[in-house]
C-alpha cells in the first residue's frame, strides 16, 4: 500500500489562486496518520462561492495566506508517493496557481483523480463525490475541505484494497 496525501481546496472566486480552505489527509500503509485543515486568506476579498462552502471574507480576513501556510502544507505532502483529489485537475490547478502566486515550487508528486479511480474500480456513474461516497458508505459533509479530503483518502484506500484482493 502506498503513502499518499488526499487534498481538497475550496475557492473564493473563479481565480485558481483564490484558495480559502484546504483539507489534507495523509495515508500510510492504508491508515490515516495525519489530518490538516486550515482556512486561508485569499488574495482578494471577493467571495463568489460562499453559497457553495459557506466561507466568507470575514471568516478568513485574519487567517494566514497560502504562502504563510506553505511550510505546514509541505510537511504533510513531503515524502508522499502521490496526491489524490476528486476531479484532480481542479485541485491541482488551485495548488499550482497558489504556489505560483507565492513563488513556491509546486510539489513533484503526480496527481491521482478519484473520479477516474472510482470509474475504473467500481464502474460508478455519476461520479460526483457524494455519489461515490454513497456507493462506498463514506460519510461526507460535501464542500467542507476536510471532509472532502478524507472522503478522497477513503476512496483511494478502498480502491487499493480491491486491487490487493484481485491479485
Amino acid at each position: 500500500m502506498s503513502t499518499f496525501v488526499a487534498l481538497d481546496f475550496e475557492t473564493a472566486d473563479r481565480g485558481r489562486d483564490s484558495a480559502c480552505a484546504i483539507g489534507l489527509v495523509r495515508v500510510e500503509a492504508g491508515q490515516i496518520v495525519n489530518r490538516f485543515h486550515c482556512l486561508i486568506r485569499p488574495p482578494r476579498a471577493r467571495f463568489e462561492f460562499t453559497y457553495v462552502h459557506n466561507i466568507r471574507w470575514s471568516d478568513v480576513a485574519d487567517q494566514l495566506t497560502f504562502g504563510e501556510l506553505w511550510p505546514l502544507i509541505a510537511d504533510v505532502i513531503n515524502g508522499a508517493d502521490f496526491i489524490a483529489a476528486h476531479n484532480a485537475s481542479f485541485d491541482k490547478g488551485v495548488l499550482y496557481a497558489c504556489c505560483q502566486a507565492y513563488a513556491i515550487a509546486p510539489p513533484p508528486q503526480t496527481f491521482v483523480c478519484t473520479v477516474k479511480l472510482a470509474r475504473q474500480t467500481w464502474n460508478i456513474r455519476p461520479t460526483k463525490l457524494p455519489n461515490v461516497c454513497d456507493f462506498l458508505g463514506i460519510e461526507l459533509n460535501h464542500h467542507d475541505a476536510m471532509s472532502d479530503a478524507e472522503a478522497c483518502a477513503r476512496i483511494v484506500i478502498a480502491s487499493e484494497q480491491v486491487a490487493l484482493q484481485t491479485r
